[in-house]
């Protein structure tokens, strides 16, 4: 269960500070939400270049080895091991169909005009091989029950990219932002909101306290897991009843750890005199536009450039 430590809900890397820390909340939203976007109705070679701009975007800040080594090899080997399922798996596209004419006419028609000494005695061999007019090769390879297409080969890039790119973008954001400031950037973004009277302040403060609640849930998980261990039982010995129970009381114990967790945060701030988003507002983060963030946004001008001229769909 220490697997649970490197998991990408909710960590934020506090030393060392990189460029990617001192980036606007606002300007990461932005780039994050591009990420997300940029692969729908784009082509595979386009959906690779984005796995390759994360990795390369990673290296370049220098997020020290230890903290994006288990996380990024995780997800490319779950990624790979989907790409090659779905190569090997039938694309969808080799259907069985019943042919709408006879299955002699093109043999009818090729001797339709012959003599009727020679139309009375039709070669055995009647199938006529055409010469390919281009290279190109719907299947890839084929050998015994394996079959890889070109369709099964794009399904795979997309969908494994896909993930890759979803997953480890909101990781990457996650790990280089503050919950404090991801909540003023989605304030200040949801600031026109107001004009229809809806709860933007509450909003934030509920997303606050959410994105500091995930690693007080990961932590309860990981200590009722380590006292299971303790405890040494024999899994073999208690059969599928017992087990069930024994699983549904460690349930039980969580749900109650959870909550009162959650009672001690509320008891925190009523004691600190927290009433209400409205009359006691916390400011949480000072968002200010600098340099930098005008290069971030410079390129990501330049990223949707290059995305709507070559990256769409062949």
């Amino acid at each position: 269960m220490d697997l649970l430590r490197s998991l990408p809900i909710g960590l934020y890397l506090e030393q060392p500070i990189t460029w990617l820390h001192r980036l606007d909340a606002r300007v990461k939203l932005v780039w994050l939400m591009s990420f997300l976007i940029a692969p729908l109705l784009a082509n595979p070679i386009w959906r690779l270049v984005l796995v390759g701009l994360l990795i390369l975007i990673t290296l370049l800040a220098r997020i020290p080895l230890r903290v994006w080594k288990r996380q990024m090899g995780w997800l490319l080997m779950f990624c790979g091991l989907l790409f090659v399922v779905s190569c090997l798996m039938p694309d969808g596209l080799a259907v069985n169909h019943q042919p709408r004419l006879p299955q002699d006419e093109l043999r009818f028609d090729l001797f339709a005009n012959q003599p009727e000494q020679q139309q009375a005695k039709p070669p055995s061999n009647s199938t006529v091989t055409l010469p390919q007019p281009t290279s190109y090769r719907y299947v890839l390879f084929s050998q015994g029950p394996l079959e890889i297409t070109r369709y099964s080969v794009d399904l795979g890039i997309r969908s494994s990219t896909l993930l890759f790119t979803l997953v480890y973008s909101t990781n990457l954001y996650l790990l280089t932002t503050a919950s404090e400031e991801i909540a003023m950037a989605l304030e200040s973004f949801m600031e026109p909101l107001r004009w229809l009277k809806l709860p933007v302040t509450e909003i934030a403060l509920t997303l606050t306290l959410s994105l500091r609640f995930f690693p007080l849930v990961l932590e309860e998980i990981q200590n009722l897991i380590r006292s299971v261990r303790t405890r040494a039982i024999n899994w073999k010995k208690l059969g599928l009843r017992r087990t069930t129970q024994v699983w549904l009381t460690i349930a039980e114990r969580l749900l109650q750890n959870l909550l009162l967790r959650a009672e001690q945060i509320s008891s925190a701030m009523q004691v600190r005199g927290f009433t209400s988003p409205n009359e006691h507002r916390v400011e949480w983060h000072q968002l200010r536009l600098k340099y930098r963030d005008s290069i971030a946004l410079f390129g990501l001008t330049l990223f949707w450039g290059v995305r709507l001229i070559w990256g769409g769909e062949l």
